[in-house]
C-alpha cells in the first residue's frame, strides 16, 4: 500500500508594503512652518537679489532699456583703469593695515589676559566699546577730529608748536587716516576673539614651557602662537573680507578721494550703481569682487589652516 502524499506548494507569500514615507501632519509639520518664514525671508532678500545682480551684470542700459551684452561688463573691468585703482588701494589697506591691526590685537588679548593687569574687565570694554559705535557716526567724528582747519588733532599740534597735517586733503595723509580709522574700529573686536581663545589654552603648557626653561618669549612662541592659530585664521579671514568690502570708511571720511587715494572697490561699486547708474557693471563688480574675496579665503585657509 503506497502511503506517498502529494505535497501542496506552499501559497505565495505576499510582499509587505514597503512604508511610503512619512506624512507631513502634525507634529512633522511643525517644524516646517517654523522655518519657512526665514526660508521665505532668505529667499527674497538673499537669493533673489544675488540671481537678479547676476541678471543685471550681464545687461547694459542703453536708450533707458536694458540690452543683453553678454560678458562685456566683465571684460570691460580688465580696461577700467579706476577698477585698478580702487584694487590697489583696497589690496595696500589689506596688507598694511590688516596685519598691524592683528598684531595690536595679539598684543591686546595677551595683555587683558594677564594676572599682572589691574581692572582688565574695564580695559577689555574701553577696547571693545568702538565696536559698537556705529560705522556712519564714527566716521562722522573722525572727519570733524582730523579737519585741517577746525580739527582737534591739528589744534592740539599746532598747540605743541607743530604744523598743520592735511589728513583728509593729501593723498598719503587720507591713506593714514583712513588706517586709523579702521585700526580704532575693530581692533578691540579682534583682541576680544583672540581672548577668547587664549583663555582656552591648558595652563599645564605654560607651565610645562617654564620647566623646560623657556621665558616670556618662548612661552609665547611655542605656546600662545600655536594655541591662538585657530582664532588667528579666523580673524584674519573676517578682516579680509571687511577690507575687501570696505565702503562706509573712504565714503564718509574722504568720498574715495583725494585723487582716488581712497577710492576702494565699494566705494566705485557704489559710483557706478548710484551715481552713474550703471547697474549692470555695478553688478559686473559686485561678482568679481565676490570671486576674489572666495579665492583669498581658500588660499588664507590653506596657507594657516590646521594642516592635521
Amino acid at each position: 500500500m503506497s502511503t506517498a502524499t502529494t505535497r501542496r506548494p506552499a501559497p505565495a507569500r505576499r510582499a509587505a508594503p514597503r512604508p511610503g514615507p512619512p506624512r507631513l501632519t502634525g507634529r512633522r509639520l511643525a517644524p516646517y512652518l517654523f522655518v519657512l518664514p526665514a526660508l521665505a525671508l532668505f529667499a527674497a532678500f538673499k537669493l533673489y537679489p544675488i540671481a537678479w545682480s547676476f541678471v543685471l551684470s550681464l545687461h547694459k542700459t542703453i536708450d533707458g532699456t536694458d540690452t543683453f551684452v553678454g560678458a562685456d561688463n566683465y571684460t570691460r573691468l580688465l580696461d577700467d583703469p579706476l577698477f585698478w585703482t580702487a584694487l590697489k588701494n583696497t589690496a595696500v589697506i589689506l596688507l598694511v593695515q590688516v596685519p598691524v591691526m592683528l598684531a595690536l590685537a595679539t598684543g591686546l588679548a595677551v595683555a587683558f589676559n594677564s594676572a599682572v593687569l589691574r581692572a582688565r574687565a574695564v580695559f577689555r570694554l574701553g577696547f571693545f566699546l568702538p565696536m559698537v559705535t556705529g560705522l556712519v557716526a564714527y566716521g562722522v567724528i573722525f572727519s570733524v577730529l582730523l579737519n585741517e582747519k577746525y580739527g582737534l588733532v591739528n589744534w592740539l599740534l599746532q598747540s605743541v608748536g607743530l604744523d598743520a597735517v592735511p589728513w583728509l586733503t593729501d593723498p598719503l595723509w587720507a591713506r593714514i587716516s583712513l588706517g586709523l580709522a579702521l585700526t580704532w574700529h575693530y581692533t578691540g573686536y579682534n583682541a576680544v576673539i583672540l581672548l577668547a581663545r587664549l583663555q582656552s589654552i591648558p595652563r599645564e603648557l605654560y607651565d610645562a614651557a617654564s620647566v623646560d626653561g623657556a621665558g616670556a618669549v618662548g612661552a609665547f612662541r611655542h605656546v600662545t602662537l600655536p594655541g591662538l592659530r585657530p582664532a588667528l585664521l579666523l580673524t584674519t579671514v573676517l578682516s579680509t573680507i571687511g577690507t575687501l568690502q570696505i565702503f562706509d570708511e573712504p565714503f564718509i571720511l574722504t568720498h574715495g578721494g583725494p585723487d582716488n587715494a581712497t577710492l576702494t572697490i565699494g566705494v566705485y561699486l557704489y559710483q557706478n550703481a548710484f551715481t552713474f547708474f550703471d547697474f549692470g557693471y555695478a553688478s559686473a563688480i559686485a561678482y568679481a569682487l565676490a570671486v576674489l574675496i572666495g579665492i583669498l579665503g581658500l588660499v588664507q585657509f590653506k596657507v594657516l589652516g590646521d594642516k592635521s
